[in-house]
């Protein structure tokens, strides 16, 4: 098959073991990000397979009646970013691996880094002694914080397990299903809302960017947590009222380490999550790691040789298939 991969920014996937799975395939690989539909449309026109690195690229109706000869698209986990609808009206399909038992181990690792990169100041102490200066000030120890995880999930789980590790706090809260099995696990569950809010010096945000849950972060939640709390965010822009992070930022009463934007790639650097000293910002680097990237595209690229013997897996929307 014609297979073409978008968005490898450092051209990565080449380099990994997982790639000799498409030696019997026509693969381009793009190194960029083209968001215009009409100009990835040109470089897409022999396309049959396109294979995604997650949301970098969002695949709507007006790209795939540009695509005749796309049959597939092969991806890892949810797909907000992809017009379902659209893919089945054309005849795409869409197949994504969900992994229900496989966190994200990258993106736990990166909300613990985070915590720490933020509480202990690394990013000023580094430029202060690449300035020729020592010490830039007096960071804080994460042992005996109370850590809130608000969603009860793969990845919070593994983050909770790091944080009781290095000896903090941990308590949740998620959905009256997600308290519920919190509870079931023996889990501590705040007492309520607002307490969750109040009572965790660092919030970090483990949940699902869809409909229920876009803008579930409010306003009048930032505005509960403590002075000098954190708020963490490695999971989706979008779950947080749309400038509501900002506002409260501007304020300067709490701190945000952020990995996910409104916008991405964001490259406007006067944007106040850039460029307020209160905020820690990464760019969408929770599940940046070869290791990640070699466990995910393994599955991808089994997607692709799957659709091409003949036996194509994870179907998203299998009646393309099956008509």
């Amino acid at each position: 098959m014609k297979v073409h991969i978008l968005d490898d920014w450092f051209d990565t996937l080449r380099g990994l073991p997982c790639f000799e799975k498409l030696a019997g395939h026509d693969v381009t690989v793009w190194t960029d990000h083209e968001p215009d539909a009409a100009k990835l449309a040109k470089r897409l026109a022999e396309a049959e397979a396109l294979v995604l690195f997650r949301e970098r690229t969002r695949i709507g109706r007006d790209l795939l009646e540009r695509l005749p000869n796309l049959k597939l698209i092969a991806q890892r986990s949810v797909y907000p970013h992809i017009d379902i609808e659209a893919c089945t009206d054309h005849g795409v399909l869409v197949s994504s691996n969900m992994h229900s038992d496989t966190p994200s181990y990258a993106a736990a690792e990166m909300t613990l880094a985070l915590m720490l990169a933020s509480y202990r100041q690394i990013p000023e102490q580094v430029a202060s002694i690449r300035g020729g200066q020592w010490q830039a000030g007096v960071g804080r120890t994460l042992r005996g914080r109370t850590l809130g995880l608000y969603g009860y999930g793969r990845i919070a789980k593994a983050v909770a397990g790091y944080a009781e590790a290095i000896g903090m706090q941990v308590q949740w809260w998620a959905s009256e299903a997600g308290r519920t099995r919190a509870e079931a696990d023996g889990a501590r569950v705040a007492d309520s809302r607002k307490a969750f809010f109040a009572t965790s010096d660092i919030v970090s945000l483990h949940v699902r960017l869809k409909p229920a849950t876009r803008g579930i972060i409010t306003a009048d939640d930032l505005s509960l947590m403590s002075p000098r709390s954190l708020l963490v965010n490695t999971s989706r822009s979008g779950l947080i009222a749309q400038g509501a992070l900002e506002d409260e930022i501007a304020n300067g009463r709490i701190f945000a380490a952020v990995d996910v934007f409104d916008t991405e790639p964001l490259t406007d650097t006067t944007h106040p999550l850039l460029t307020h000293p209160n905020v820690l910002p990464t760019p969408h680097l929770g599940y940046v790691t070869e290791d990640e990237f070699d466990l995910q595209f393994s599955d991808i690229f089994d997607e692709v040789n799957a659709y091409a013997g003949g036996e194509p897996i994870h179907m998203i929307n299998p009646q393309v298939w099956t008509s």
